[in-house]
């Protein structure tokens, strides 16, 4: 027997500026003495905080690294050989510029900085092996050179319930760019441990494999992008400060607070020129909804709530669900724009794919689509049953 399902959503409202949640608490992402400042014409925006006292920001060059390495999950795990072209010639942009100079002399590169890409995610170190690409965690780098017990440290954050992982190293300073390092101490911090748990690594007894060096081959005069090299081939990317799509997406990946980032995220446009949001072709993964996935994998899939969607500039937009053992889920349907940014979406055409072989399935959905942010890296919605989406691209095409 065929199973049939047709889904009306009530009509949205056809014009809405900002989300509003109502047990969202008011946003606090922006503070009286923050302002937005810019965004790119081509809705990929460039950010620039204004504080009261200095000016938070990042030249064209260093957003076209940023703008290389958001949407590669796993810090760099999931890239594809299109955007490790695209982050390495961007990374060479800025060693050209050289930056500030001898940046292991400035006090610049002191601090704590955010891993957000490395080349060699699943090589090299202990704590890279084992955390560096799982986005669940957050991931840290702390570089203090003009103390008596000089010290770089690779901190692996889980949550701020759990605690986290601390390795130490004992730094030196070689010359201008190269910081010398032997790994000596480890330990887990967790919240609901009084004591600190050691790191069953026998630093003393791995020699020559516990030292290493790191050269900084770019630091941003504004002190919040750095680039290295390490000992092992492996180059990273960290930052002091993170702009909105960045936090954004550091909150889908942790599962943090998540309405409240996106309601925070929208906030920053709603005093900007509001032109027509299109919906971008290409391929893209849902990595977010507000709706829990329910028992029926089957509605699940009919309802975008897991999966991809390809959006085609002709008006066809399909989900793609793998299912298991090469079997996918595919629904076919078109679009048609109903307002500044709303979309009238049928869904009509499903089959169940088996190589070559397709079985139809009777299923049939119809819901109003609003594009509440788009550009070309994410894709904020809310579609069937107002339910808010997060989209990722995830075809590697911009």
């Amino acid at each position: 027997m065929a199973l049939k399902l047709h889904v009306l959503a009530p009509p949205p409202a056809t014009h809405i500026t900002k989300l509003r949640f109502q047990s969202a608490p008011k946003p606090t992402f922006l503070r009286k003495s923050l302002l937005f400042a810019t965004i790119r014409k081509s809705l990929s925006p460039r950010f620039a905080l204004l504080d009261e006292q200095e000016q938070v920001s990042f030249t064209q060059e260093e957003n076209s690294l940023i703008e290389a390495i958001i949407g590669i999950q796993g810090r760099g795990r999931s890239a594809s050989p299109q955007q490790l072209t695209d982050v390495d010639a961007a990374v060479r942009v800025l060693e050209g510029l050289q930056g500030v100079p001898d940046p292991t002399s400035s006090s610049l590169v002191e601090g704590r900085w955010q891993l957000m890409f490395t080349t060699r995610p699943g090589t090299a170190s202990p704590i890279q092996r084992t955390f560096v690409g799982v986005d669940f965690f957050t991931v840290f780098q702390e570089v203090y050179l003009r103390t008596n017990d000089p010290r770089v440290s690779n901190i692996v954050k889980f949550s701020d319930a759990i605690g986290e992982l601390k390795v130490e190293a004992v730094a030196s300073i070689e010359d201008g760019k190269r910081i010398l390092f032997r790994f000596d101490k480890a330990a887990f911090s967790l919240k609901f441990l009084p004591f600190k748990v050691p790191y069953p690594v026998p630093f003393r007894l791995l020699g020559d494999e516990a030292k290493g060096w790191l050269d900084t081959t770019y630091l941003s005069p504004s002190g919040n992008l750095r680039i290295s090299r390490g000992n092992k081939g492996t180059t990273f990317v960290l930052q002091k400060n993170t702009e909105p799509r960045q936090k954004l997406l550091a909150a889908v990946s942790t599962d943090t607070k998540v309405l409240e980032a996106i309601d925070e995220f929208i906030s920053l446009y709603k005093n900007e020129p509001k032109g027509e949001i299109e919906l971008q072709e290409g391929e893209w993964q849902m990595i977010w909804s507000s709706q829990m996935e329910t028992d029926s994998w089957l509605e699940n899939a009919a309802n975008g709530l897991m999966g991809k969607q390809i959006v085609k500039k002709n008006g066809q937009i399909k989900f793609l669900v793998d299912v298991l053992l090469g079997l996918k889920f595919s629904m076919i349907g078109t679009y048609v724009k109903s307002g500044t940014n709303t979309y009238d979406v049928t869904m009509d055409d499903a089959v169940i794919l088996a190589g070559r072989f397709g079985y139809p399935l009777e299923l049939a959905s119809k819901f109003n689509l609003e594009l509440l942010y788009g550009d070309d890296k994410i894709r904020i919605t809310r579609g069937y049953n107002k339910i808010v989406f997060v989209h990722l691209r995830s075809d590697g095409s911009k």
